[in-house]
């Protein structure tokens, strides 16, 4: 679908509020109007050229009182779902009495298979329904969603002599039309929804590379497994999986590939499961774990409810939720905020090297460090390849939270265990609601032997293609031309200008307190025991990086004594910290102005104001 296309398609879906909702609802209730019914006509079209011989196949089913008919009528669809009622959109459109065309819509939703059933509870259709009939749109808006102008399947629709009429519309396209219709409803109602970012197909496609190229080479004849805990529509999955495949066949692999994935929203939830249906991205919903029945694709919160326990992966990317607080998952453990501490899931605590356990979990006010420590949790020991995670985070994950802190551990147990791979700056204004510049982390348990024991950082913040026009507050993208410049980056391992290499202790410190004695009245220093004793009040502390020479000693007789001789430093309260800084390594001075221009401005401002004291004066 070139742009063209996707315009008028995009048009099309909006101006339906426009025609068919105004005066009838408010603004703010469009999206759950217009996003459901998008998405239920997608799943509808495709079963519109069987549904005859479905009924068909279900009255002989039913005469032969064969009880599992799932299977069977999975395969006269050719799709995971069904839809039993004798209708389909376009037939329900022909009613004009309100009424029946409710009880007849209603027998339509009735009629569908069991995980269409929850996409259709998860966008609560049935109530939208009533609504709609209370309001007398329900014929309008069925009538505009089955228009022989647009085109929801996935499928191209052809003219009389086989050409693309109207081109199908991908998984990842669906999720790009999803998000700007979001958007957009949400700015004509001033609604904005922090922390919840889209993440762009170009974007996508730049993760799927970062987790698969490195590797492409080691990739055999298996089944692999990719997870995103924060699924979203669920285009990371699907760009992934097809990317693995891709290579897979470069390779002269034969592969198979599953996606597993949670998301909390219910109507993005309920996009990604159609979407993957309808793309046949996965089969069935369903599969069994030892014992249990799980969903490939969970529902909820991964923090507090985690869909897949105990699972581990081949490759995690995500682009989790960053600046919201987790404050719901406390709740639903029956927790406050107080209560953190009392947060327990061994998803979020790890042992350092000493034995000693280290809470990973951060700061309440924002969640997306437990994403990344859920995936750390999900790694493999016990494959060739092990796991690698690619994570989207924003800049705070690099430095938030002091030595001992939730975040400045998972820093910790990821670098000291020698699990960062590197971490790649992006341009700002890469995503469509939000202007912030992004980090791609990159972790493996399986490094390279030359990458062993150093940390890769990469700033492609100028590596980028501008937008001719602007996506909300997206107004560039990553070009293939820039994934392969990012890429080549990472993988040649070199030092240049955009990346540079780092030892795993470069990133380590201690905190250290720092006091004076107390004195008495005269100025001499109180003692006890042959020790001074510390004023409490004078507590300051010290930052001290692993590298300096001489460790905390040396910092101490070098940087303290010298001008506090009496200072008294506390071995006890040492703690251990880590963060990043992409300023300090990749920090670009402003040009300064050159003595002439400088010159020529104080000059024209000389000849203005001689001008003004003449006007004054009267001269």
């Amino acid at each position: 679908m070139n742009q063209s296309q996707y315009n008028q398609l995009f048009s099309f879906i909006w101006n339906i509020a426009t025609d068919v909702l105004v005066y009838a609802f408010e603004k703010g209730e469009y999206k759950k109007i217009i996003m459901p019914m998008m998405v239920l006509r997608r799943i509808d079209v495709l079963l519109e050229p069987t549904k005859e011989a479905l009924l068909t196949m279900k009255q002989k089913l039913d005469e032969s009182n064969i009880q599992n008919q799932d299977p069977i009528l999975y395969n006269v669809t050719g799709y995971p779902f069904f839809n039993t009622s004798k209708f389909t959109m376009k037939t329900l459109k022909s009613e004009t009495d309100p009424l029946r065309l409710k009880m007849n819509f209603t027998d339509y939703l009735n009629g569908f298979s069991k995980d269409v059933q929850d996409i259709i509870d998860k966008f609560h259709l049935r109530q939208m329904v009533d609504n709609l009939t209370e309001a007398e749109r329900l014929g309008s808006i069925i009538e505009k969603f089955t228009d022989d102008k647009i085109n929801l399947s996935n499928k191209p629709v052809l003219d009389d002599n086989g050409n693309v009429r109207l081109p199908g519309l991908d998984n990842h396209t669906m999720g790009t039309i999803f998000e700007e219709l979001l958007r957009k409803f949400n700015e004509e109602n001033n609604v904005t929804e922090a922390g919840e970012h889209f993440t762009p197909r170009d974007y996508v496609k730049l993760l799927a590379d970062l987790a698969v190229l490195p590797i492409a080479d080691k990739i055999t004849d298996n089944t692999y497994h990719i997870y995103d805990g924060a699924c979203g529509t669920g285009g990371i999955l699907t760009i992934a999986k097809d990317r693995i495949l891709e290579i897979a066949k470069e390779q002269g692999k034969n592969v198979q590939v599953n996606i597993f994935g949670q998301e909390l929203q219910p109507d993005t939830f309920a996009t990604c499961k159609a979407d993957l249906m309808i793309s046949e991205n996965i089969k069935s919903f369903q599969y069994h774990h030892g014992t249990e029945q799980r969903e490939y694709i969970a529902f909820d919160s991964t923090i507090s409810r985690d869909g897949h326990p105990g699972e581990t992966y081949d490759f995690c990317i995500s682009n989790p939720p960053f600046g919201t607080p987790w404050k719901e998952d406390l709740k639903k453990r029956g927790l406050d905020e107080k209560d953190k501490k009392k947060f327990t899931d061994s998803r979020f605590t790890v042992l350092d090297g000493e034995g000693k356990e280290l809470s990973l979990i951060p700061d309440i006010g924002d969640a997306q460090m437990m994403f990344l420590a859920n995936n750390l949790s999900r790694m493999r020991e016990d494959t060739a390849l092990g796991t690698r995670i690619v994570e989207v985070h924003n800049g705070s994950s690099l430095f938030t939270g002091d030595a001992g802190s939730g975040a400045s551990n998972l820093r910790q147990y990821i670098i000291e265990n020698d699990l960062l791979e590197a971490i790649i700056a992006m341009p700002e204004k890469d995503f469509y609601n939000t202007g912030i510049g992004t980090f791609i982390w990159v972790i493996t348990n399986r490094k390279e032997e030359r990458r062993k024991g150093f940390v890769q950082l990469i700033d492609a913040t100028e590596i980028k293609t501008p937008l001719r026009k602007n996506l909300g507050e997206k107004n560039c993208e990553t070009s293939d031309t820039d994934r392969a410049q990012i890429m080549k980056l990472l993988m040649d391992f070199k030092e240049t200008p955009q990346s540079k290499i780092f030892p795993n202790n470069e990133f380590g410190y201690w905190s250290v307190k720092v006091y004076q004695p107390q004195r008495d009245e005269q100025g001499n220093i109180i003692m006890k025991k042959g020790e001074p004793v510390i004023d409490k009040k004078s507590k300051d502390t010290e930052i001290i990086p692993f590298r300096y020479e001489g460790g905390i000693e040396g910092f101490f007789e070098n940087e303290i004594k010298p001008y506090s001789p009496d200072a008294i430093i506390d071995m006890k309260s040492v703690e251990t910290g880590y963060e990043l800084s992409f300023t300090k390594y990749f920090y670009k001075p402003k040009q300064l102005r050159t003595i002439d221009e400088i010159s020529q401005d104080i000059r024209g401002i000389e000849e203005r104001t001689d001008g003004l004291l003449n006007e004054i004066l009267g001269k």
